[in-house]
């Protein structure tokens, strides 16, 4: 939902110090990751034990890093 965006939005821009932008994606229980405007990765959403807790996956193609 978009309270839980703008939490974890709000994390990352407080953890790494730059703008992040979160988007749904079609996949319920996961949200696009944008650095400006630029698809970087995807949150999951997980739950486990009663607990929550969200998954950062992020792929770097090797052309990325000439």
């Amino acid at each position: 939902n978009k309270t839980e965006l703008m939490k974890l939005e709000n994390y990352l821009v407080s953890r790494f110090g730059t703008d992040f932008q979160l988007k749904l994606s079609k996949a319920k229980d996961s949200a696009e990751v944008y650095l400006q405007n630029e698809f970087i990765a995807t949150i999951y959403k997980d739950e486990d034990d009663g607990e929550v807790f969200y998954t950062l996956t992020m792929s770097i193609l090797d052309m990325d890093l000439e």
